[in-house]
């Protein structure tokens, strides 16, 4: 190696950005922020916060502009803006392409509409929290069994809070206690399964990871049987969202702040736009469009072309089909072996 190669490869590792484990921890903040703006109105202002906030998320727009879809699509553009990302990964995307075509496209024509939409809301809880305690497995140190033990018992009850709180007004009033009799029982049993692993766990960084990820779920739950559903999904929305980004910015950082390599980062470098803010940017931008128009402009094309209406084809259909395909490579895109992972690296 040259001195001017060695010189350039030295001033390239002093580039590199890694994901900070404090970092990671210190989004779990918003746990305690959450439970006293909770104790606060209760206690100070009579309940006028949970009357002015949405029953649902859902329905407030800057909410799913801000969380949820964003990530999704940040996470499809950095798949599919890198071609060597694509190429590596194709057979896979058709493949589950076809799948959810199949299963979630023609499978509705004979599937009921509350199975399909528990199953997808069993994934969701299953992507979110797998990525959180599989993040913290990088600290705990703890064995498979335990491991798993761990986050089937989050997932549990993490289920069982997400349909108490988005079927409320679908099931019958035996049915709700039901879901929150078993949403607390898995509770208290992952309180237990985790004061079990905590013996295990030989660094504090490791027993505040593994806290913090029970008490997301504990912390939902509590604030679900108090009725504040934005909150109770505002918490593990930010955190998983804000990990996601840092994920993300971290490896573009890495892989486009020296030369970029796809077009998206070379019209930036034009633009004098720093590489932290190129993929929130296009993100954020994309699911405004998506979300405040693309569901009229689809109606609009498909009237005026063919005098039939299509409804809802951006936000249930493709949207719908970037999460579920989000849910589906976040398992395999950070894993060791992968090629997104030659950009990230990790420190305490």
């Amino acid at each position: 190696m040259t001195p001017a190669s060695i010189i350039i490869h030295n001033q390239a590792r002093e580039r590199k950005l890694s994901v900070s484990f404090r970092v990671l921890l210190g989004l779990y903040g918003i746990i305690p922020l959450c439970l006293l703006l909770q104790l606060g109105d209760t206690f100070f202002l009579n309940g006028r916060l949970l009357e002015n906030l949405p029953s649902s998320p859902a329905h407030f727009l800057l909410f799913q502009i801000l969380f949820g879809t964003p990530h999704i699509i940040a996470s499809s553009v950095l798949l599919v803006s890198n071609r060597s990302y694509l190429e590596f990964y194709k057979r896979k995307l058709i493949w589950m392409t076809v799948f959810i075509i199949v299963f979630f496209g023609i499978g509705s024509l004979v599937i009921p509409y509350f199975v399909l939409y528990i199953i997808t809301a069993c994934w969701t809880v299953y992507h979110v929290l797998k990525q959180q305690i599989g993040i913290g497995r990088g600290v705990y140190r703890l064995s498979n069994r335990l491991f798993y033990l761990l986050l089937w018992f989050s997932i549990g009850a993490g289920i069982f809070i997400y349909m108490g709180m988005f079927l409320k007004d679908t099931v019958n009033a035996q049915q709700a206690e039901w879901i929150k009799y078993t949403a607390a029982t898995l509770c208290v049993c992952l309180v237990f399964v985790t004061a079990f692993c905590h013996r295990y766990i030989k660094n504090p960084m490791g027993e505040m990871f593994l806290w913090a990820n029970t008490l997301l779920v504990l912390g939902s739950f509590y604030l679900y049987i108090h009725h504040y559903y934005f909150l109770a999904i505002l918490m593990p929305r930010l955190v998983h969202d804000a990990t996601a980004y840092i994920f993300y910015v971290t490896h573009d950082y890495n892989k486009h702040a020296g030369k970029p390599e796809n077009w998206i980062y070379k019209s930036a470098k034009r633009c004098n736009i720093h590489v932290f803010l190129v993929l929130p940017l296009v993100s954020a931008f994309l699911t405004l469009v998506l979300q405040v128009y693309g569901d009229d402009f689809i109606s609009f094309i498909s009237k005026a072309l063919f005098d039939v209406e299509i409804r809802k084809a951006i936000t249930l259909g493709l949207v719908g089909y970037l999460s579920l395909m989000h849910y589906y490579t976040e398992a395999f895109m950070w894993k060791h072996g992968s090629p997104l992972r030659e950009f990230i690296s990790f420190k305490k």
